[in-house]
């Protein structure tokens, strides 16, 4: 090889000891952008995350629960007979095999984390429990404060959107138990509300109640047929007319 081919060793050392200082400082802005941007998952926890179901419902997801309506069976209730709390598994376990289950956190804190904005978590709980945070309550539009306690923590509580007593006699008698702890803890059955108004609704389904809030409902429909066909859940004749209709009041044909 020529002579003037072979790499000058003390020139590329000269070089490298020049701009040194620059490719450190390059390193560094690099590392600081990966520390600082955030995750996804860190967004969803800290409760200003990308709009979840409960949020945003365009009209394709209202096209497609009116399409999926015409899919679920259709007949009456079964008995509310042997119903209980407890055969969907203890109240907000984490032991599911849903979105946010066996992260650590229970699931009502998950919900509220997911819900709520301006949050602030209890020491000492690897931010789990949420001890404050304001709500938009989709049901009502109101803005509620939430603070942790007893005489406080039920202003906002966590909505089965298709209630488990609803869920029972329209079929979920016949899922297994693990099943039925996934259906109670799913984050798409799943709503922080306002308190009262949610004790108002109590095990309604959509031909007895609706949210207050009319231009809520079209997204709460939605959502209850998603539910209905993901645990294979049948609706009686007057549930489904009303659920068509709020639908094709949105636009769904």
């Amino acid at each position: 090889m020529p002579r003037s081919a072979v790499p000058n060793t003390g020139s590329i050392i000269t070089t490298i000891r020049t701009k040194w200082p620059w490719i450190l400082a390059g390193l560094l802005v690099v590392v600081l952008v990966t520390m600082l941007s955030p995750d996804p998952d860190d967004t969803l926890a800290s409760g200003t995350g990308p709009a979840t179901p409960a949020e945003a419902t365009d009209a394709q997801q209202i096209q497609t629960a009116f399409t999926q309506l015409s899919t679920l069976e259709v007949k009456g209730r079964a008995p509310k007979t042997g119903y209980d709390r407890e055969l969907f598994g203890p109240s907000w376990t984490d032991n599911v095999s849903v979105q946010l289950g066996r992260n650590g956190c229970d699931t009502r804190n998950d919900i509220l984390r997911r819900d709520l904005v301006d949050i602030t978590s209890r020491d000492r709980t690897r931010d789990c429990v949420v001890q404050s945070g304001t709500l938009r309550d989709l049901y009502t539009g109101n803005i509620i404060a939430f603070t942790r306690g007893t005489k406080t923590s039920d202003a906002v509580q966590i909505d089965h959107v298709v209630a488990l007593s609803d869920a029972w006699q329209k079929g979920a008698q016949l899922l297994d138990a693990q099943t039925r702890a996934d259906l109670a803890n799913d984050p798409r059955n799943l709503q922080a509300v306002d308190g009262p108004t949610n004790q108002r609704k109590s095990d309604a389904d959509a031909s007895t109640w609706l949210p207050p809030l009319a231009a809520y409902r079209c997204t709460y429909v939605a959502r209850q047929v998603e539910v209905k066909v993901a645990y294979r859940l049948w609706v009686t004749a007057p549930e489904r007319d009303a659920m068509a209709a709020v639908l094709t009041g949105c636009g769904a044909r």
